[in-house]
């Protein structure tokens, strides 16, 4: 095999779930049916590394310094949302119940992968939210051990600055059948229930 189609092949294992036979079939199906579109992804790859840095106020990915939405004066200043990726910031903006601003940590507590606190952008975080302009964080980490861990990592150290800290809810899902739902998940919608 050519050096540069098994540096393809390396190269598109990089990918998260891509192992060897699907690196190899993206590979050779760009090369043999779609060198438009290879070129097309090279070009975008090129100028997404180029271009795309972090808001300097959310940390989520941008091409310019402050977000579009950090920027735009209709959203609510006051409350800060708390997820661990750009995806994660995308599903909720995609509920549009959410007007207030975000921040990105860009990842959660592992200490197995060895991500601590430091990995996280936490003091970019504290500055952001003690800026006397936030009333309310609004934590919405994932429901995972890692996610938990830092949900209550960076609540402690929030409210400990005397900031308003508030989790995402949890519970048995919309459309969702109780027979269906596992213990764990009605346990906990039993203990956050509110009243109607």
């Amino acid at each position: 095999m050519s050096t540069s189609l098994e540096f393809l092949i390396e190269s598109l294992r990089r990918l998260p779930g891509v192992g060897p036979k699907s690196a190899q079939r993206m590979a050779f199906h760009l090369l043999q049916h779609d060198r438009e579109g290879a070129a097309q992804l090279s070009r975008a790859l090129y100028q997404a590394v180029d271009t795309v840095h972090h808001c300097i106020k959310c940390n989520t990915f941008s091409d310019i310094e402050i977000c579009d939405l950090c920027a735009d004066p209709e959203r609510d200043h006051t409350l800060l949302c708390v997820v661990e990726t750009p995806a994660d910031q995308l599903m909720v903006e995609q509920t549009l119940t959410w007007r207030g601003l975000y921040f990105v940590l860009m990842g959660r507590l592992s200490p197995l992968d060895g991500i601590g606190p430091r990995d996280l952008h936490l003091e970019k975080l504290v500055t952001r939210a003690t800026d006397e302009v936030v009333g309310e964080v609004v934590l919405a980490t994932n429901f995972t051990n890692e996610g938990e861990a830092t949900a209550h990592y960076i609540s402690e150290m929030l409210k400990a600055r005397g900031l308003k800290v508030s989790r995402l809810a949890r519970g048995v899902p919309v459309g969702g059948e109780l027979e269906y739902v596992d213990a764990g998940t009605i346990a906990r919608a039993m203990l956050d229930r509110r009243s109607t």
